[in-house]
């Protein structure tokens, strides 16, 4: 595993000193979705309260080489460029067919309408366009569905993402 940037250990090394019991170890960091644009959406889900699930492939997992999230896991959510934003913890971590995701799933992601047929056309779109595994996607392919629950920052101290400086593009 890559050792954490210095932007991340700054911000987490802040977080212990608001919350001593977090772990003293740097968790993984990483964004959700495949562009800039899609982890800054994903992320004012999860911000907003929206959004307490993702979901992603077992064969990029195995393909890519990282671990599966763990129950009780601590992770950095990254924005679309790449700067610290929250702190989420692993509540649920269960492995399923793609076409065996039910609607509770589907309604945690905080997609679209949230609901199942959304879930499944977008996330079948997604894993065609970025899978990392030559499989791309398949109905019966494993998908990794994990929840949890946002620990910083409370979400009524948060200031809209709205208000977010943007991103300079090169």
């Amino acid at each position: 595993m890559d050792a954490p940037s210095p932007s991340v250990a700054a911000f987490w090394a802040a977080r212990r000193l608001e919350s001593p019991d977090l772990p003293g170890e740097v968790p993984l960091a990483w964004g959700f979705g495949a562009t800039p644009e899609h982890a800054d959406g994903l992320l004012a889900l999860v911000l907003a309260g929206v959004k307490d699930g993702t979901a992603s492939s077992r064969w990029d997992y195995e393909a890519t080489a990282d671990p599966l999230p763990e129950v009780g896991e601590h992770s950095v959510v990254l924005d679309g460029a790449g700067q610290p934003r929250a702190v989420i913890v692993t509540t649920d971590v269960r492995t399923v067919s793609f076409d065996q995701v039910d609607a509770e799933h589907a309604r945690a992601e905080g997609e679209g309408d949230r609901t199942l047929d959304y879930w499944r056309a977008s996330h079948e779109r997604y894993w065609r366009e970025h899978s990392e595994d030559p499989r791309r996607w398949a109905p019966d392919m494993p998908v990794v569905c994990e929840r949890f629950r946002l620990v910083w920052p409370d979400p009524s101290d948060w200031p809209d993402p709205s208000d977010w400086p943007t991103r300079s593009e090169p």
